[in-house]
């Protein structure tokens, strides 16, 4: 298929990732960055994503437009883009062009994030939703969806793989290791690991946010390298002998992304027991998992010494990882299965109505 792929697009962004899977399974894709839509000035980029309005809005709609006009894509893909116009939409199906909105994100959530404004005006609108959680389904559907699946996060094959068969602990500098956001009450549980059970504690982030959500003493002491992404994300992982997952309850996940880019770079998985992590990972065979403080806590005394049993869950669950599609290039493929279904009914649709065009001439 011809795609039209509209989202921020930069190096750091999974969007990118995703995009790079349709290219490997050998779509045309025609990259749109939303990113450079946004003004330079912070201020005003600041408005602008709260109320999903201004110049910048208008530009993305009009250029979205004139480029499928010259490029006649099958398909627009949009990946949490919040700026889309109901209209824009309808149009695209006037064009002929079946229209996907993945997101990763929860906008029924808790959280209160703002720029939602327009995303949720433009759900009747397109032909499909991906989304993550079961419960959006219905959220979803309730708002006027036209069609909605559930599809997982994923990991990226092409950066996030397993170490060399000789890694091992000697090369490991991070013991126990959280690498992302302080959502929720993740930076007083890891407080807690390292002040009241003495555990070496190694957090990397952004710092601002982890400086914001910690006391200073334990930001001082266990935060570490600011922000991980590609390469050095990776070698994190590979270098961290327990992976802490957490789920983003504020979020209603029932999975973290995380815990599959840690599979897939054959880290130890320990994460928070979930319906949906246990549905993916074999309890203590691929992943370990665990429900309050005082199990982490129990779990990370029992593995943190036990290299073997790292060793020997972290490969399986990479194994699985593997077999049952965890990957970019399985997860999108499931998605643009929809995407060609729906393009099907549109040809059906076209074919069976009576021209107007020969009775009017």
């Amino acid at each position: 298929m011809k795609i039209l792929y509209a989202t921020g697009l930069s190096p750091n962004d999974t969007s990118l990732y995703r995009l790079w899977a349709l290219e490997r399974l050998g779509h045309h894709v025609i990259p749109f960055n939303a990113f450079d839509y946004e003004s330079r000035n912070p201020f005003i980029r600041k408005i602008a994503h709260r109320l999903a309005a201004g110049r910048g809005v208008d530009n993305l709609n009009r250029d979205l437009i004139r480029i499928a006009k010259a490029e006649k894509p099958d398909l627009l893909w949009t990946d949490k883009l919040l700026w889309m116009r109901p209209k824009t939409l309808d149009r695209m199906r006037d064009l002929g062009i079946a229209t996907v909105s993945y997101m990763i994100d929860n906008p029924f959530g808790t959280r209160q994030d703002p720029g939602w404004r327009l995303y949720m005006k433009g759900i009747p609108h397109y032909d499909l939703h991906v989304v993550q959680r079961d419960k959006n389904i219905l959220d979803y559907r309730e708002r006027g969806a036209r069609d909605v699946i559930k599809i997982q996060t994923a990991y990226e094959p092409t950066l996030q793989f397993p170490p060399p068969e000789s890694w091992s602990d000697a090369d490991c500098n991070r013991e126990v290791s959280f690498i992302g956001t302080p959502y929720d009450d993740r930076a007083q549980t890891l407080t807690r690991l390292w002040r009241e059970c003495g555990f070496a504690v190694v957090i990397s982030g952004s710092p601002r946010q982890w400086k914001r959500a910690m006391e200073p003493d334990a930001f001082k002491a266990i935060f570490s390298g600011g922000e991980l992404f590609r390469d050095e994300y990776r070698e994190g992982i590979w270098r961290s002998k327990i992976n802490l997952s957490f789920i983003t309850h504020s979020n209603c996940d029932e999975f973290v992304h995380k815990s599959f880019e840690i599979a897939g770079c054959g880290g130890f998985l320990m994460a928070e027991r979930s319906e949906g992590h246990m549905q993916r990972f074999k309890e203590d065979e691929e992943a370990v998992f665990f429900s309050s403080f005082d199990e982490l806590s129990e779990k990370i005394r029992r593995y943190l010494p036990d290299e073997a049993a790292r060793r020997r869950i972290a490969a399986a669950g990479c194994r699985r990882a593997a077999r049952d599609g965890y990957h970019n290039d399985r997860q999108v493929q499931l998605i643009v299965e929809r995407a060609v279904s729906i393009l099907s009914k549109f040809e059906r649709s076209r074919s069976s109505t009576p021209t107007a065009h020969a009775g009017s001439r």
